[in-house]
């Protein structure tokens, strides 16, 4: 009954412990702030990065980031743009219009460790609703840097997560929460928010309920599953985080009426009286008269009346000596 207490009492005090540099961490090796900055700039990080080659355009909306372009968690103002593109005014997307206001939460596409065997921890605060995407978002925190990321599906308060850019000869023992380099994961690893090159940041796996598979290693190359069923070989330095993406259920449940969807900034689809922008569907009308092509009807002769001694008589004018 004792040993029971003291495990309890001992489980207690390691979960009131803060990440705070000053205090006691659980790290295996003590960053500072300049220390977590300098871990970036060790990949040329710049947190407003430019759309990616084969990136969509966003015509939903234009987010207003910090002039001075450093990350923050606090939610940056939003401007609608209706399916409009921001550049020219014209409508691209014709089913995109009004909705709720929003802001935009700043998620961090950048998971990135020490590359000396150590790691990098983090807790989780708290998990949020994001109203710009499909999956849930963390606020995770390291001393005083705090930061959002994509959850996982059973990712929650209070959990600890590692972030490790190191490659053992042997692969890790993966953890869901934790990020490592897709080299230093076993196959059969399910991963999340997956980089294409190594400091790109993360570009595939990061919809609600999605995951790839670790499948296997071609040469220097790693193989990964994407939810498509497509196969990527990356290289071995591309991050990746364990475990599937949360909301898993999204999407499962109806939308009940067409106000909630005008919420949802979708704009109507159906109707007897649509603008026929080739999405909505044309008015309806009765079919066109049939209209033969290809065929010219035969020419009638010409036909002049004379009156002559005889009487009335006729004669066919050949075509050649019409008149005009």
């Amino acid at each position: 009954m004792v040993s029971v207490m003291a495990v309890g009492s001992l489980c207690r005090g390691l979960g009131a412990l803060t990440l705070r540099s000053g205090g006691p961490s659980l790290t295996t090796i003590s960053f500072t702030k300049h220390s977590f900055q300098q871990v970036r700039s060790n990949y040329n990080i710049h947190y407003i990065d430019q759309p990616a080659p084969g990136d969509h355009k966003n015509y939903r909306y234009k987010v207003h980031f910090p002039e001075d372009g450093q990350y923050t968690v606090k939610p940056l103002k939003t401007t609608k743009l209706g399916g409009r593109d921001p550049e020219t005014g014209r409508i691209i997307v014709g089913t995109l219009g009004g909705g709720a206001k929003r802001n935009y939460r700043w998620i961090d596409w950048f998971r990135y460790g020490p590359k000396d065997g150590t790691f990098l921890e983090e807790r989780v605060i708290k998990i949020l609703y994001d109203p710009n995407r499909s999956a849930r978002i963390a606020l995770v925190a390291h001393g005083d840097n705090l930061r959002y990321i994509i959850a996982t599906e059973n990712m929650a308060s209070g959990d600890l997560i590692k972030t490790s850019s190191y490659i053992p000869r042997i692969p890790v023992r993966p953890k869901e929460g934790d990020a490592y380099p897709v080299g230093a994961l076993p196959t059969s690893t399910i991963v999340n928010c997956l980089e294409i090159k190594p400091g790109d940041g993360a570009r595939f796996i990061k919809a609600a309920g999605t995951g790839g598979i670790i499948m296997r290693r071609i040469g220097k190359k790693v193989v990964v599953q994407l939810p498509t069923k497509r196969e990527v070989a990356l290289d071995p330095e591309c991050m990746a985080t364990v475990g599937r993406v949360s909301n898993v259920d999204h999407g499962k449940k109806h939308v009940g009426s067409a106000q909630r969807r005008r919420w949802l900034g979708r704009r109507p689809a159906s109707g007897l009286w649509q603008r026929k922008t080739g999405y909505n569907g044309r008015k309806i009308r009765p079919l066109p008269p049939i209209k033969s092509y290809g065929v010219r009807p035969e020419e009638l002769p010409v036909m002049r009346f004379t009156i002559g001694s005889e009487g009335p008589s006729r004669r066919i004018i050949p075509s050649t000596d019409r008149v005009t």
